[in-house]
């Protein structure tokens, strides 16, 4: 897998002289190519703007920003990449993302700077990876006609996308009474559940009022806990596992995504199983992941892209998609070091999901 922990591809010594040219903004997405202004992304002739088919030969500008370095939203990147390769030598056309790749880092102020980035270079379309990014790049492609195509949106409709008309993309839209379900049958009598989350990643908001209703349903308490960094996510950990908690839900949640290397061993050794809306939670320790596919999320993202680009289509021409999110992902290691026999969780949780896949530790899908 390609580094991802790079804010750009392009050279780092150009990005840092546009660093240095706009203050103190550190670690800025993408340089500004030498011949683009802003004028003329405020002009774009892309293929989608025009409502025309593409021409064989054509090169289009694809910016691709990730909000942050984890295993999923990568593995969303590596998809859209290779989708657009593939769609490009179907098509005769060229998808230039290399030069217009940026990984946010989870800081709202290299998102800002990415966007104006991006816009300034007069790009062709952005395909935006989770919420947070969605939203700063339909901020920045205001008075354009760059359109934007997000990924890992988890609800559209509550981060506001709904009637916007230059914005669509997949979503990862989470059924949590299934996940909660999961918990119930594999932990039958359980009587609370902790919730991990970080309160403002907006992906966790409906998701966690689900996981209240429904314990509040079956009368199960709550501890909830909270965190916006690693450290605090840490601590937050640490205070389930205090509070006794045997198994703990966690949303689609970038943050506690981004620590759950440094939690899972704590879960683990406090006999916590913790239960997640993404695979790549499990891939990072977690006892299961439950949702789509992200491969599958991220070609479907690349096949609007190429829709919108090659086909003449416009973003009202295409609604969001949503996908089978029924699939459970088993970390067998770490069900092994919980007690737990694979053969009774699976069977547990059959009537719950639509497939059941298995993993083992690792930071990336390989």
């Amino acid at each position: 897998m390609k580094n991802l922990n790079m804010i750009s591809r392009r050279s780092f010594l150009k990005a840092a002289l546009a660093a240095s040219a706009v203050s103190a903004m550190a670690l800025t997405g993408c340089g500004s190519a030498a011949s683009s202004t802003a004028s003329s992304a405020a002009v774009s002739s892309s293929a989608a703007a025009s409502g025309s088919a593409a021409a064989a030969g054509e090169t289009f500008k694809v910016g691709i920003v990730n909000y942050v370095d984890h295993a999923s939203l990568n593995q969303i990147v590596e998809s859209v990449e290779s989708r657009l390769d593939a769609i490009g030598k179907e098509k005769g056309v060229t998808f230039d993302y290399a030069d217009y790749y940026a990984n946010a880092q989870a800081d709202q102020s290299n998102l800002n700077q990415i966007g104006a980035d991006l816009v300034a270079d007069g790009v062709d379309v952005i395909v935006a990876v989770a919420t947070p990014t969605a939203a700063t790049m339909l901020a920045a492609v205001e008075d354009t006609d760059i359109p934007v195509v997000y990924s890992a949106v988890t609800d559209p409709a509550a981060a506001g996308f709904d009637g916007e008309e230059n914005i669509t993309g997949t979503s990862d839209a989470l059924n949590t009474d299934a996940i909660m379900n999961l918990i119930v049958a594999a932990n039958p009598g359980i009587d609370t559940i902790g919730l991990l989350y970080d309160l403002s990643q907006d992906a966790s908001t409906q998701a966690i009022a689900d996981a209240k209703a429904f314990c509040e349903k079956n009368g199960i308490k709550v501890v909830e806990k909270n965190g916006t960094t690693t450290a605090e996510v840490q601590m937050a950990a640490e205070a389930l596992v205090a509070a006794g908690v045997k198994a703990v839900f966690t949303p689609t949640d970038n943050t506690i995504m981004t620590a759950e290397l440094s939690i899972y061993e704590s879960f683990i050794e406090a006999g916590v199983q913790h239960y997640t809306g993404a695979d790549s939670f499990a891939l990072n320790g977690a006892l299961v992941g439950y949702g789509v596919d992200y491969v599958q999320l991220g070609e479907a993202t690349a096949d609007m892209v190429s829709q919108l680009l090659c086909d003449g289509k416009t973003p009202a021409d295409l609604p969001y998609q949503t996908f089978d999110n029924g699939i459970v992902t088993i970390n067998t290691e770490t069900a092994e070091a919980l007690g737990l026999d694979l053969a009774t969780l699976k069977e547990a949780f059959k009537p719950y999901c639509t497939e059941i896949c298995e993993v083992t530790t690792a930071e990336n899908f390989s």
